[in-house]
This record gives structure tokens, sequence and C-alpha cells, in this order.
């Protein structure tokens, strides 16, 4: 048998038929037209509403107990989804018989089935137990009963199509055990409950305490919008913008992790115009040769480091007025750390003889700094041979001009990029410690608004001494004005480690880009994201990110202006084709 129809129109009167002197308010009514539908057909479970679908559908079973975020799979089903939630307080005093009937009910059956030698199930003991303790709070007034109706309307342009989405939300909610039917011959009825009037014309409800009714609202805030902050991007799921203001955060610090490709340099860069638009210092440790034409673009600093250059980095180098107000306690660790990554590594016994040979040559060297053949010639009287035959090279050999000399460059100017391409890949690491520390001591002296960018940071977690300096920069940073970003694609690497992980969790500010299968899970775990995050960091186009700030959770779409996108694309087609 056909299922029944019911056909309703609305006729049109063509315009040459009206008289001219109603054509005001037959105009009038041309807007009520445009905004009200030619024709429904309702059937038993959908309507066709101008040659679209519509279905509505309400969760009839949840599961026994409520969760944090337990209808995220709802909120993020990826299909045309309209949610009504209709809530509606129960007056105690009404509320409180009918739990007094239904927890008699239940111990009576469960006495009953004791007598008569039958187990007592979960199905009895459970809802018993729950009722008993809800019971108990209303009395206290900790808890309040509300009846609440939840609505799914889904909208597909074939019927075959709202069959499909229909299907695939059924299995996406039974999974998390929440069972929904459709409003068999009410569709109009639930239609009219889905519209943003308050109306529950269909009235299927399911009683909540005020505890599990609070968790059926997981979201989070779609908008991210500081007035003090910059540009980041478009927001995916609103169009909105997302401005952010990192040095509002609890700390200025910052991770990307993304796989290669995906777009992390070009956030990056358009990150740091922003932030100099701002009057934000910025210094930048760029492995790979990726930031020379943005510094050029803005007139920065371009400081390329490497066995032959004439700028040098003495690691020995303090700030004047930290030398003079402060202990060298601190930066004698530094210190400790940098030798032992150069050293590959000291004991116990060669950790407490840099201590005290450090300590040694700053007091005898008064008109300038000391070097680091000074620290080799210390090493040497306290008898410890064999460090300085691990620092011989550093000294007298292949790497002499490249450690031991005086600091001759500044970072006075608003964008300093930090070029090591040209060292060998076993010095990279050590000049990133080198140029970290030095960062840290002139920030110490002169504490102002500074962003310190590390790209493929993952580096400095290799070694022990490096990845232990870092975590105590990214720590401290804070005290003195400073933002770390640390840059990574190697995102395993860098959250087995504990350095890593301690990185990661002094970083108000997380910025998720495209991860691989094999690198997904440990990112899900560590910044515990929902499955809707964990599907978008996975299938996300190039520019795409997740953004993290504080407990603020948005996809974001980043974009440059078309003057920005010149000075900091890294395309080849595009740079070659200039």
């Amino acid at each position: 048998m056909s299922n029944p129809v019911l056909i309703v129109k609305e006729w049109k009167t063509k315009r040459d038929e009206r008289p001219k002197e109603h054509e005001i308010a037959f105009g009038e009514q041309d807007s009520i037209d445009a905004l009200s539908y030619a024709g429904m057909e309702e059937q038993a479970d959908c309507l066709c509403i101008d040659g679209v679908f519509i279905r509505t559908l309400f969760i009839s079973g949840y599961p026994f107990v409520a969760s944090s975020g337990w209808l995220d799979t709802l909120i993020n089903f990826n299909h045309d989804i309209d949610i009504s939630y209709h809530i509606h307080e129960v007056n105690a005093l009404q509320a409180l018989p009918k739990l007094h009937r239904k927890i008699t009910e239940l111990e009576s059956t469960k006495r009953a089935m004791i007598r008569s030698g039958k187990i007592v199930g979960s199905e009895i003991t459970d809802p018993l137990e729950s009722a008993m303790d809800l019971r108990d709070k209303i009395q206290r007034g900790q808890e309040k009963l509300f009846q609440v109706s939840v609505y799914m309307g889904l909208r597909a342009e074939s019927l075959s199509e709202l069959n499909k989405i229909t299907k695939l939300l059924e299995t996406t909610l039974s999974a998390r055990l929440f069972f929904c039917k459709t409003a068999r011959y009410q569709q109009l009825e639930a239609l009219q409950s889905i519209l943003p009037r308050g109306e529950d014309q269909l009235a299927q409800k399911r009683n909540l305490d005020s505890s599990s009714a609070a968790l059926t609202f997981p979201f989070m805030s779609s908008e991210l919008v500081q007035e003090s902050g910059i540009l980041y991007g478009v927001n995916k799921s609103n169009n909105s913008l997302v401005i952010l203001d990192r040095f509002s955060l609890h700390n200025a610090n910052s991770i990307v992790f993304a796989q290669s490709g995906s777009g992390k340099s070009y956030a990056t860069k358009v990150e740091i115009l922003r932030q100099l638009m701002q009057g934000t210092k910025v210094i930048v440790i760029d492995p790979e040769r990726e930031y020379k034409l943005l510094s050029e673009s803005v007139k920065g600093t371009y400081i390329k480091l490497s066995a032959k250059s004439k700028e040098k980095i003495n690691p020995f180098d303090l700030a004047t007025t930290y030398h003079q107000k402060s202990d060298l306690s601190e930066h004698v660790q530094d210190l400790t750390e940098v030798v032992g990554l150069m050293a590959e590594g000291l004991s116990g016994r060669e950790k407490a003889a840099v201590d005290k040979a450090i300590l040694k040559i700053y007091k005898k060297v008064k008109t300038k700094m000391p070097l680091l053949e000074d620290l080799y010639t210390e090493l040497h009287n306290l008898g410890q041979l064999k460090l300085c035959e691990r620092l011989e090279k550093y000294i007298s050999g292949s790497l002499a001009d490249v450690f031991n000399a005086q600091t001759n460059i500044k970072l006075d100017n608003r964008l300093v990029i930090f070029d090591i391409k040209d060292l060998p890949e076993s010095l990279r690491q050590i000049m990133m410690l080198i140029i970290s520390n030095f960062v840290q001591n002139q920030v110490k002296a002169l504490p102002e608004k500074r962003l310190l960018i590390i790209d493929e940071g993952w580096m400095l977690l290799e070694h022990e001494e490096s990845a232990r300096f870092v975590a105590g920069l990214v720590r401290r940073a804070r005290k003195y004005y400073l933002g770390v970003s640390i840059i990574s694609q190697q995102a395993n690497d860098f959250l087995k480690s504990d350095y890593g992980r301690a990185i990661a969790s002094q970083s108000a500010l997380r910025i998720l880009m495209r991860q691989d299968t094999t690198t997904i899970k440990n990112v899900v775990s560590e910044f515990n994201l929902s499955e809707y995050e964990h599907s978008f960091l996975l299938t996300c186009e190039r520019g795409d990110a997740l953004i993290i700030a504080d407990q603020n959770h948005v996809a974001v779409k980043v974009v440059a202006s078309d003057k920005e996108h010149p000075l900091i694309t890294t395309n080849p087609a595009e740079l070659y084709e200039r």
C-alpha cells in the first residue's frame, strides 16, 4: 500500500495580470513569494519542499552513563544537519513523587525476583541506584530535573541520498550508544520542532538531571577574536576571522606540527609579517634558507653563519647589564649544556670541571668576554686532557673560526634571520643552541616584545643537552616578554621525548596542520582531540590548520593578502616563473 501524500501548493499571480494601481502591494507580495516555498509534499518519513528532501529524526535512547563530549559525533556530523534542543525544567515538587514511585516499583521487582530465586541483573540495580542517587541530590538541591528533546533535520537533493545520510547518522550515533528514530507520520510536527521558534510539537522527551543535560552541549567556542591580536586566517566552520593575540595567553610560546608540504613555513611567515606590524621584534633560526626573501622585503637583518662567514657569535657573550646585575649561575648551567654538546657528552666529573673553569675565566677576563680558547686553557690546567682532546677541533682545528671569536652582530633590527644552512649537519644543532642562548641573554638584559622562531626544532631534541636547554628556555621565556615558536615536521620524535612533551605543555598556542597516519595517534592523544579533529588533520588541505589557544579549538584556513603572498611563498613554480 502506498504512503498517503499531502500536496500543498501556493499559486502565484502573474505580474501582467495585476492592476497597475496595486503595483506597490503586489511588489510587497513578491518579497513574500521569494521567501516562501512553492510546494510541499509530505510522505510518511520525509518532506519534499521545492525539490529538497527533508527528514527529521529524534534521539529515543541514551547511554546509561553521560560523559564529557558524549554528543561530539552528532555536533561534528559531516553533512547538512539542523540540530534542535528543547529543554524544560521539571518542578522538584512534581519530580520527587514520580521518583519515589519509580524507586518503589524497582524495589518491589527486586524483592520479588529475590524471593523467586532469580538473579537480579543490572537492568534493575542500575536504574534503582541512579533513581535513588538523583532523589537524594534533588532533595539536597545539588541537582535539578529537566525534560530534554533532541531533534535532527537532514537535507538532501534526492531520496536515495537522504536514506544514505540517515543510515550513516544512525550508525554514527549507535556507536556511542545513542538510538534515534524517524518521526513517522509526524514530519510536519517534527519540522515545526526543528525551526527556531522554540515549539516542541513532536514532544519526544527524556528526563535528564542538570549535570547530564549540561553535557549535551559539547560546543566549544567556534570563534576566536581578540581585539589586540593579529589575523591568522578564516574560520572554516563559519567564515569568521580568527584574530588572536598570543601575548594575551598565559604564555606566548607556540608549537607548529605539520608534515612536509602542508604549509607550516607559509603560516609562520604570515604570522611574522603581522607581528612586525604590531611592533613585535622577531628573530628566526632558519636551517633551510626559507626566510631570505622575507628578510629582504621588510629590510631585516640577514645573518649567514658558516665556517667562512664574517659574522660570529661568542657562546660566552653576555649582555653588559645582565653581566653586572645578575650572578652567573644560570648562565653557567646553559654554557655547560653547550660545551657538553660540543664534546659529545660530559661525565659527572667533567661537568664539575667545566662549571669550575667557566667561573674562573669570567673572573679573570675583565675588559672583554672570554672565548672558547680561554675555557680550553683552563680545562687543560685542571688536568681534563681527554675533554680538551674532544674540544681541540673548535680551538685549533677545522672549526676554529666558527665559535672561537668575539660576537660582532646585534639584534637591533625588527627582524633578524640567522641562516645556518651552510653549516655541516653536525654543527647545526650546536649553532641553534648557541643562537638561542645568545638571544636569551639579550632578552634578559633588555626585555621587550619579541618572538624567537626555531624552524626544524626537532633537531634540538636529538641530544639531551640541547633538549634540556630548550625546555628551560621555553619555561623561562614569559618572564622576559619573549615568545618561543618551535616548528617541527617530526611530531612523533617530538612527543616521544620527555623534554618535547614538556615544551608542548608550556606552549599556550598549538598550531596543528596536516598529519599522516604514522603521527596522528600521538598528536590526538597528546592534545586530547575529538574524532572530528582527528579526521580533519588527516584530510585537510594545504594551508588548513587546527589552532588550539588555551582551551579554544578552531579550524582555520591560513590566508595571505595579494601583497603578502609573493614575499612568503616557497612554491618553486611561483618562484622560478618570476
